[in-house]
């Protein structure tokens, strides 16, 4: 009796389907979140110290780059910058009274010079009296030419620092906060006027797993979903891949590009993302019922001359029907295709 039941538990156990180990691409589907961000976002602070005069926007105003959206003034300036033309003016002046000086001590020595030739005329001294008289004039001209050069110079700066009185939005996009008001101090240590975000352009920001983060491939079309329009499904361009991965969560930001032309999509929004990932090389594929799993270990059984042989697996992506394992195993070796933990090490298989 016991010899009948041993037999039949044999035949039950021992006749195992097998299959051969699959090479091929895995691969796996699953939803990530994203999140919607502008693709270009600023906060405006004035460059100099000023009022506040005016503010031509205000939060949802679409504004084009180049576009003065803030007006300050500041009086000071506009005095220092008259203070400095008008030094300008002044050494122009002093510039035209020096060149006529050379002008009469030039023609002085010419005279001079001219009347020397003829013995007794002059005195040797008054002739070099004048030359030295048209080099001290020529130095003096010098002199206010550098000086000239230095206060055009000075005024340059201060009309600089005047232009940013009028502060231009630095690209096309949307202003979404308005944080000033007419007459309000402003000044680069004040904090910000406005901000402004391109909306035309977004940026969705993809947290990929650990175990995926090999697999992103630039210019890779990404589809997703957004909460505010249920049923409808957009399209981004994976363009910008960190290389790093957070500590906290082990996952890697993906940036993707979305053209946002219509304006349905706004920054902030949450996103499903679709995202496939692949392995990059060729990876081993068993059918799932091959893989057995304990609370020891996950394995398959392969069959080397009739024999059965556990062999220790890590469970990977799917690939269709078949999933990917890593372990000590090759192409083409043949394992159980049901495997359990019954059919022991060294246990004789009649594969079908």
């Amino acid at each position: 009796m016991r010899l009948a039941i041993y037999l039949f538990v044999t035949a039950v156990a021992f006749g195992q389907e097998t299959v051969k180990v699959a090479a091929g691409q895995a691969s796996r589907a699953s939803k990530l979140p994203g999140e919607l961000q502008p693709f270009l976002k600023v906060a405006l602070q004035a460059r100099v110290n000023g009022f506040v005069e005016s503010v031509d926007v205000d939060r949802g105003s679409v504004v084009k780059k180049g576009q003065v959206i803030v007006k300050l003034s500041a009086p000071e300036l506009a005095a220092q910058i008259a203070e400095a033309e008008a030094k300008v003016g002044s050494i122009r002046a002093q510039k035209a009274e020096s060149l006529a000086r050379l002008a009469a001590a030039q023609s002085t020595h010419e005279r001079l010079k001219a009347a020397s030739s003829t013995p007794g005329v002059i005195a040797g001294n008054e002739l070099v009296q004048a030359e030295k008289a048209v080099e001290g004039a020529k130095a003096a001209s010098m002199a206010i030419d550098t000086a000239a050069a230095a206060a055009v110079a000075a005024v340059e700066p201060l009309r600089q620092l005047h232009s940013y009185l009028n502060v231009p939005a630095p690209f096309d996009g949307v202003v979404t906060e308005r944080m000033v008001h007419p007459g309000a101090l402003a000044g680069p240590a004040t904090g910000p006027l406005v901000e402004i975000e391109q909306h035309s352009r977004l940026r969705l920001v993809i947290a990929v797993p650990e175990a995926g983060a090999a697999s992103v491939t630039r210019g890779a079309a990404v589809k997703f979903r957004v909460p505010a329009y249920p049923g409808r499904t957009f399209t981004g361009t994976v363009a910008r891949v960190s290389r790093s991965l957070d500590a906290a969560t082990r996952t890697m930001p993906v940036e993707a590009d979305v053209n946002n032309a219509g304006g349905q999509l706004g920054p902030g929004m949450y996103a499903e993302v679709d995202w496939a990932s692949k392995r990059t090389g060729t990876s081993l594929l068993v059918p799932p019922t091959a893989i057995v799993t304990t609370t020891e270990r996950t394995f398959v059984i392969r069959v080397v001359n009739g024999k059965a042989e556990w062999v220790n697996v890590s469970r990977g992506m799917a690939a269709g029907d078949l999933v990917e394992v890593m372990g000590a195993l090759n192409a083409g070796d043949v394992v159980v295709k049901r495997g359990t933990d019954e059919i022991r090490e060294g246990a004789s298989i009649s594969g079908k």
